[in-house]
């Protein structure tokens, strides 16, 4: 009996915007068993001085960092990385930065074990890879994809949009294999939304609640995906992009655990907790080349060959060793495709969705107990929100401008609304395919944004 057998439930929560070396790379734990920083990593800035990694103590403003939002575009990230550049790899972080408006020091912060108890602990408890990257030096849309479909289907940004994203889908595969089917879990606006070969899926999409009800009453399907609050609303962002505050982050780290924990499907679940991409934040490990998913398209430019920088990967199950630290034993290293080939390995799915997830390796190797243990498993508890966070400072939150990521999905409502009105999801897709554009209302902030949004996933989704 093959290990993944043991597992029914596959959960995976994917966040937002942080480095390996950023949220679990701090010197000061896990001694030398990960690849981590020494506090000794340094980033020239325009003056030709040195900026030093560093940590600052824990306070009210701290879980912001960096701030302003770094850049994330597809030039952004090979000038951090030093692609075709006379500087040593991995030192344009700080230059890029500054280009951002900036100030140089907060791109290379780090967090704590302290700062960052949830996920933490539970890299501790279970398994941290210290070798997992974005499928893609590009920004969240493209990675986002390769983690649903093995490609970024040829886009190296989020915008400008290119609907119909008419890629197939490890979603698609599932149906009629997975006997507990698969669904989408979301906080406000889910990004796999923009998968047109998910329109006809539309009752798989659900809000968040469902799968702390699911988990509770032992009704979690063969795949959960749980995308994050994206926007400031009620509550404030969950979704861990700079300069959101990263502890609601990491209680959603904690929601996500500890309904798992008390499920009735615990023994047979595995949690994987990962990020899209790095979203400009430092990290010191150059990342290496990749097999491209797909041969290159007309006019595509990049041929997805490299993979992006090293993101945050923390696996959980009861059949993990406490202390295991997870590296690829193949030639290729972890990536959002492994998720997929997982999935294909555990449901007898024989045909890949592209290359790249052919050859990425599995997450079998984490399962390294015969049986289900929980013993000596930390309490998993996030930090409490600052008082600075109270409700003034929340309708300012609300009243900010939009970020990158949060337009995004703002124009990608807008290219759903013909199916409220009736028309088929063949006809749609015919309509984008021959160039459609739908009228995107104006939306500085997500105040303006949300009602929109809210108003076609309430007529959208059953």
């Amino acid at each position: 009996m093959s290990s993944l057998d043991k597992i029914n439930h596959f959960v995976v929560l994917m966040l937002e915007n942080k480095s390996f070396d950023n949220l679990l790379g701090s010197p000061d734990w896990k001694g030398s068993k990960i690849n981590g920083l020494t506090g000794a990593e340094t980033n020239p800035d325009k003056t030709g001085d040195f900026v030093r990694v560093w940590n600052s103590p824990i306070g009210p403003n701290d879980a912001w960092l960096p701030t302003p939002d770094p850049g994330e575009l597809f030039t952004d990230i090979n000038e951090q990385i030093g692609v075709n550049s006379a500087v040593p790899p991995m030192s344009g972080f700080v230059s890029n930065y500054l280009r951002q408006g900036g100030v140089a020091k907060n791109i290379m912060h780090y967090f704590t074990e302290q700062q960052v108890p949830a996920l933490t602990a539970l890299a501790r408890s279970y398994a941290i890879c210290d070798e997992w990257f974005a499928s893609a030096p590009c920004q969240t849309w493209p990675n986002r994809f390769f983690v649903h479909t093995g490609t970024a289907g040829g886009y190296e940004n989020n915008s400008p949009l290119h609907f119909p994203y008419l890629m197939r889908t490890i979603f698609n595969a599932l149906e009629g294999v997975a006997p507990n089917g698969w669904e989408i879990y979301f906080g406000d606006f889910p990004h796999a939304l923009t998968l047109s070969r998910l329109w006809d899926h539309l009752d798989h999409f659900r809000p968040f609640q469902d799968f702390l009800d699911d988990a509770k009453h032992g009704h979690l399907p063969s795949y959960s995906f749980i995308e994050p609050r994206y926007f400031a609303d009620l509550d404030w962002p969950n979704d861990m992009h700079p300069p959101h505050n990263l502890n609601y982050g990491d209680q959603l780290v904690a929601t996500v655990y500890n309904a798992l924990r008390n499920s009735p499907n615990w023994e047979s679940t595995m949690l994987v907790v990962t990020f899209d991409e790095h979203g400009g934040c430092y990290d010191h490990v150059l990342p290496p080349k990749a097999l491209p998913p797909t041969a290159p398209g007309p006019g595509q430019k990049f041929a997805f060959d490299r993979y992006g920088v090293r993101v945050p990967a923390v696996v959980v199950s009861p059949l993990i060793r406490p202390g295991t630290v997870l590296r690829s034993t193949t030639a290729h290293p972890y990536d959002h495709t492994s998720i997929i080939s997982t999935l294909r390995k555990r449901f007898g799915i024989t045909q890949s969705l592209t290359d790249r997830d052919a050859h990425a390796p599995d997450l079998e190797q984490v399962l390294n107990l015969d049986l289900p243990s929980n013993d000596a498993r930390d309490v998993v508890q996030a930090l409490p929100p600052p008082a600075s966070d109270n409700a003034v400072a929340l309708n300012q939150a609300r009243l900010a401008p939009l970020n990158g990521m949060q337009q995004s999905l703002h124009a990608a409502a807008a290219h759903l609304v013909p199916l409220i009105h009736g028309v088929s999801v063949a006809n749609h897709i015919t309509t984008l395919s021959n160039g459609f554009a739908p009228m995107i209302p104006p939306a500085a902030s997500p105040t303006e944004a949300l009602p929109f949004i809210r108003n076609i996933l309430g007529k959208l989704l059953p």
